[in-house]
């Protein structure tokens, strides 16, 4: 507006000063040349100055919109959430496996949210829980095992797509069926005293900073074939394995460090036993018999 005002003073100016100005005098002819030229110079100057401000007005307005649009994107990832984990919290074992799904979407969509997503699965899985038979017992089982699929689906790296990176699991004491980490990659992983039912696969699976396994319980077939496990040492110390247990080869892609220190191991004619570079197997008095591992060094 004040951009018009000042094109009609400009105007009504250059009109008088041709009445007085209008002579024909080749001294008023300069004079009147002279005004017209810083008129323009004037004009050019505020037409700038208006579009300036008009452009920062239209930022201001999208700045606004941009700012509207992630507060109401926050609050829906908000109840999307806050239902989701009232799902899990739910006594019927539907509800709670909706619980599980609905959140491996909303992290699926917000990658900003899923290390707090991933957390809560965790935390549920580190909930007391009895591996037994019934009803109850076989739907509590399809929950948790949705909880666990949720991990092999989104670590893996093969599957860009879906992969979700550098992701922390705290497994401290939780009780385990069927685990398959297979081909995954987690950047901090600790199963400290979990106790590992029926099978617990991590082959070729990475984990690019730390983990440990110290007093886990490994209860029946162990698969940790080229399992890198972190640059950092490995703590096995105090873990049991009751079943087969094949460490095998090394993974190309970075040596193992491990302790296995107090670790101890089930002995049968059925029960195939592989351990890794500088560990050997010690006998123990107990019965049934147990080998107890011990560094070469030793």
């Amino acid at each position: 507006m004040w951009s018009v005002g000042l094109a009609v003073a400009a105007a009504v100016t250059v009109t008088l000063l041709w009445v007085f100005l209008g002579s024909g005098s080749t001294a008023d002819a300069s004079r009147l040349e002279a005004i017209r030229t810083a008129s323009s110079i004037v004009l050019g100057a505020g037409g700038a100055a208006a579009l300036l401000l008009a452009a920062r007005r239209q930022r201001y307005v999208e700045l606004d919109l941009e700012q509207k649009d992630h507060d109401a994107s926050e609050r829906r990832v908000t109840e999307l959430y806050g239902k989701a984990a009232d799902q899990l919290g739910s006594d019927k074992a539907p509800v709670r496996l909706a619980g599980v799904y609905a959140l491996e979407r909303l992290a699926q969509g917000s990658p900003e949210h899923r290390q707090t997503i991933v957390n809560v699965l965790c935390a549920y899985l580190r909930m007391p829980y009895e591996v037994s038979e019934g009803t109850t017992a076989r739907q509590e089982r399809e929950v948790r095992s949705a909880a666990q699929n949720v991990f092999e689906a989104h670590l893996r790296p093969a599957e860009p797509d879906t992969f979700w990176p550098d992701i922390d699991l705290n497994l401290t004491g939780a009780t385990l069926e069927w685990f398959w980490f297979r081909d995954c990659r987690a950047r901090n992983a600790i199963f400290r005293s979990t106790s590992f039912h029926e099978i617990a696969v991590f082959r070729d699976s990475t984990f690019t900073a730390r983990s440990s396994f110290r007093g886990a319980r490994f209860l029946s077939t162990t698969d940790l074939r080229r399992t890198a496990f972190g640059p950092k040492t490995t703590d096995f110390r105090e873990a049991t394995f009751e079943g087969s247990i094949t460490f095998g080869e090394e993974p190309s892609h970075q040596p193992r460090r491990l302790d296995l220190s107090g670790a101890t191991a089930a002995v049968t004619p059925e029960l195939a036993r592989s351990w890794p570079a500088g560990w050997q197997e010690q006998p123990t008095k107990t019965d049934p018999p147990r080998v107890r591992l011990i560094g070469e060094e030793s």
